[in-house]
């Protein structure tokens, strides 16, 4: 048994692990994280059709030939909006699927490992799995650091003081509702910017923000960029991109 072994702990058979894998840089995982990694029987992942998958890319450094892996690739992604009648029955029908292959790997005593961006509790597909076999199976989770921590660490941005109130929002809000409750806050993280760029920026703006409001894209990863929201050029972020508001409260 190696040091990480004893720290960290084995799998155990017929659970399934929800596996935060952080922001993106493989060192950021927590000890348990990578344990599991490579100990678990089947190690799962979510993707989009003909991409490796973000949370695969972040541990492939950890993997070694003749993984055991179980790919769920998504019908859908950002191709029809979340709302449209179409998007939600495919990813529904999707969930069900995906539960129903776990199940099986799961019943035959199998330890199972899901991947999970930044943290599986947080905005993540874990959560839908998890709901679905959390009283039919022993499921453990493994925290990690949030996309959101690991973006405002890079951009030096430290995000709260004092009794600053932090709001995390979905890019994806109406303009009025993003603009109004960023007036309302003291400090806060923008994700699920993407498309939603333009809009951001405009709510942010019209809340009286845009001064302190970083944009960071990638945090963590190789391709990562961060400069004021004031200069994003024009267009579409990426996935892995959001807004920081960082707070100015009481300060010692």
């Amino acid at each position: 048994m190696t040091a990480l072994d004893a720290i960290a702990g084995t799998a155990c058979a017929g659970t399934l692990y929800g596996i935060g894998v952080g922001p993106g840089d493989v060192r950021y995982l927590t000890l348990r994280a990578a344990a599991l990694v490579r100990d678990v029987d089947v190690l799962a992942f979510f993707a989009k059709r003909g991409l490796q998958g973000n949370a695969r890319g972040i541990v492939d450094p950890l993997l070694g030939p003749g993984r055991s892996e179980l790919r769920l690739e998504y019908p859908v992604t950002d191709e029809i909006p979340p709302e449209h009648p179409s998007y939600q029955k495919q990813i529904a029908c999707f969930y069900e699927e995906s539960v129903a292959t776990l199940a099986e790997l799961l019943g035959q005593g199998k330890s199972v490992g899901l991947l999970a961006e930044g943290d599986p509790f947080f905005y993540g597909s874990f959560m839908h799995m998890w709901r679905r076999l959390n009283r039919d199976f022993p499921i453990e989770i493994v925290p990690g650091v949030t996309g959101m921590s690991g973006c405002w660490t890079r951009a030096n941005a430290p995000i709260t003081w004092g009794n600053d109130i932090l709001s995390v929002l979905p890019g994806t809000l109406a303009e009025e509702q993003l603009t109004r409750r960023l007036a309302e806050t003291d400090a806060a993280v923008i994700m699920k910017v993407g498309k939603n760029l333009a809009k951001v920026r405009r709510a942010v703006e019209a809340a009286g923000l845009l001064a302190r409001a970083i944009y960071v894209e990638r945090g963590t990863m190789q391709a990562e960029q961060i400069m004021p929201l004031s200069e994003c050029p024009d267009g579409k972020g990426p996935y892995f991109s959001m807004v920081l508001i960082p707070g100015q409260g009481r300060r010692l």
